[in-house]
């Protein structure tokens, strides 16, 4: 027991190496930026001026959407997706597989489930000891259950899921806009150390790599960025771009698409003002989403939205999020 705690001390440390680079290759851009370009390289004041102001905008909104990437914690399911404990008893005294399932599927009777395992059972998860909420997934590096788990980032230590993923687009953009600002403002310095036209100094070295760095990362951003926007447009998350969720018709990527202006707003929220903001307002409680076609709610085994409303909704003290009223009312056929 010592050394399996140890070891996950140990994990647990050496996931922050990823956040502690970047984090010091921030800090060095801020002062190859501010001081060896800005305050000992530029002679024009009004350009000194203008670059150390647009610059720590982009610092400021780079650094907050990196916070809330990193510490805003993964949302798991309420207290209605747990089993009781009469529930949990009868579940774990059956030792008949196919008598476990039925189980698992009175209980969803209570529950806003569409999706199924592959196997067409209800999705449970033994180490939470949960019924997962449809776009819900387990994740092993944090632990637990996370709600649209999108995937496990470990440039932010952290995992991208309903709690946070706006945060991580945002961080993407300005993480972007970061790199583009720096490119364009230091590349007519970077030609002129290049060439020989600066004296050389410290202030050299700085804007050569501060070049370099800024187009490796704009690149490599730029690809990940589009990949997301492509998910976003299709209301999809990274896991069930890999693979399709199961409804009781079978696999279907577009299950939850419900036409891209809607995609949007279920990640930005409502308030387009507050879209560029990295404060939460995406729609919903992260339990159940807004379904392309009527027909997965027809199945008799499966919770209606009612049966969730009446029996008082999700948790408000677990799920700490906002319960958007569209959900039960706008779905498309």
């Amino acid at each position: 027991m010592a050394l399996s705690g140890g070891l996950r001390c140990c994990q647990r440390v050496f996931s922050w190496i990823p956040v502690v680079i970047i984090t010091s290759v921030v800090l060095w851009s801020y002062y190859a930026y501010v001081f060896e370009l800005c305050l000992f390289t530029l002679s024009n004041t009004l350009e000194k001026v203008a670059y150390l102001l647009v610059f720590h905008v982009c610092f400021v909104m780079f650094s907050w959407t990196y916070w809330k990437s990193i510490f805003t914690p993964p949302s798991s399911p309420c207290k209605k997706f747990q089993l009781s404990y009469t529930d949990k008893e009868r579940y774990e005294m059956e030792e008949r597989p196919d008598a476990q399932k039925q189980i698992l599927v009175e209980i969803a009777k209570k529950l806003p489930i569409f999706t199924r395992a592959a196997s067409g059972a209800i999705r449970f998860c033994d180490r939470c000891q949960v019924i997962k909420p449809d776009r819900c997934h387990h994740c092993s590096v944090c632990e637990t259950c996370v709600l649209k788990m999108d995937h496990h980032c470990p440039w932010v230590n952290n995992c991208v899921g309903f709690s946070n993923y706006k945060f991580f687009l945002l961080f993407l953009v300005y993480s972007m806009l970061y790199c583009v600002f720096i490119g364009t403002t230091v590349l007519q310095y970077f030609i002129k150390f290049w060439v020989g036209e600066l004296r050389n100094g410290p202030a050299k070295f700085h804007v050569l790599f501060l070049m370099f760095v800024a187009l490796m990362f704009f690149v490599s951003l730029m690809f990940l960025f589009g990949y997301h926007c492509w998910l976003v447009s299709k209301n999809r998350s990274t896991l069930e771009a890999f693979s399709a969720p199961v409804f009781q018709n079978g696999p279907d990527r577009n299950g939850f698409n419900v036409g891209f202006r809607r995609n949007l707003r279920q990640v930005f929220g409502e308030d387009r003002k507050l879209w560029l903001v990295p404060v939460f307002t995406s729609l919903g409680d992260g339990h159940f989403f807004p379904m392309r076609s009527r027909n997965e709610s027809r199945n008799p085994l499966l919770a209606s939205e009612e049966q969730w409303e009446e029996d008082g909704g999700s948790d408000e003290e677990s799920a700490g999020l906002q319960r958007d009223p569209s959900v039960t009312v706008e779905i498309e056929s």
